[in-house]
């Protein structure tokens, strides 16, 4: 194509557009190997004649989760009920001890030490320290909780609250903005994508946290989780009752995964570059 002298030729770069195909592509292959995983897991059950007391079969399991639920449901609620205060908690201090680190070079020297120590100090030895010097098993819980979910946020609000361009925070000198202008208005947003990874990681950590806690803690009774739930189904061999709990924690998992992601979705995927699609 050609232009006569002195005429301007502008380029248009059109962004691809995902198709109708390649979208049903996303959720028909996660779904078609999910479903040939439990083929195979049921006919290797089938063809061995493997006892359900050693591995059930996907349709023993279904039958415990349709036929035990009035059990499972409450514990579940209460597992859950530890996860997300214990996440919301980790949340709330995780993003505060960050901003309160990133104000000062000693701040961060005297404090972050601290919250290596207890990240890197194995929840099993934690929780029976905790059923001691607390008033129930319910707050053992979720301190454990808290603590592994705390720390990857921390982290990674920290790293984010750093990251932002040297450039930009030149600007805002010359500009005149204070200390807590440049931190509203320019830090934080610049430490999302950070803090969005630090939220689902630790999302699923404080889940796994409850869950290892219920099993040091050894909880029973009315108010135990599904961990103890697990326990009581091994003692008393009801495998597939215990499949069926690992099933609901699995998909539990996987839905908290899912809202956080799409949290981040939400939020990134207008402006960041982790989100926006090539134009190429």
């Amino acid at each position: 194509m050609s232009t006569d002298e002195g005429t301007d030729a502008s380029v248009v770069i059109v962004a691809p557009r995902t198709s109708n195909a390649e979208r049903i592509l996303r959720v028909v292959v996660p779904v078609a190997m999910l479903v040939l995983a439990i083929f195979l897991w049921w006919l290797y059950v089938v063809v061995n004649g493997t006892p359900k007391y050693i591995l059930p079969s996907p349709v023993d399991v279904w039958n415990s989760l349709a036929n035990d639920y009035p059990t499972l449901l409450p514990s579940l609620w209460v597992t859950l009920s530890i996860t997300f205060q214990a996440l919301i908690l980790a949340l709330i201090g995780g993003v505060g001890i960050a901003i309160l680190l990133v104000q000062s070079k000693w701040i961060e020297l005297a404090v972050f030490p601290f919250a290596v120590i207890l990240q890197v100090t194995p929840v099993i030895a934690i929780a029976p320290l905790l059923l001691i010097y607390t008033p129930n098993t319910q707050t053992a819980l979720l301190i454990v909780a808290f603590l592994v979910a705390f720390f990857p946020i921390l982290s990674n609000m920290v790293s984010g609250l750093k990251s932002v361009d040297h450039n930009l925070l030149n600007l805002f000198d010359l500009y005149g903005a204070g200390r807590w202008k440049s931190l509203i208005f320019l830090k934080i947003p610049a430490s999302m994508p950070y803090f969005l990874t630090g939220l689902r990681i630790g999302g699923g950590l404080s889940l796994i946290a409850a869950v290892v806690a219920e099993f040091a803690a050894g909880s029973a009774g009315q108010g135990s989780g599904l961990a103890f739930r697990i326990l009581e189904s091994g003692y008393r061999l009801n495998i597939p009752r215990m499949f069926a709990a690992l099933v609901m924690l699995t998909a539990t998992g996987v839905a908290i995964f899912g809202f956080t992601s799409l949290i981040s979705w939400l939020l990134l995927h207008r402006w960041h570059e982790s989100a926006v699609r090539r134009e190429n």
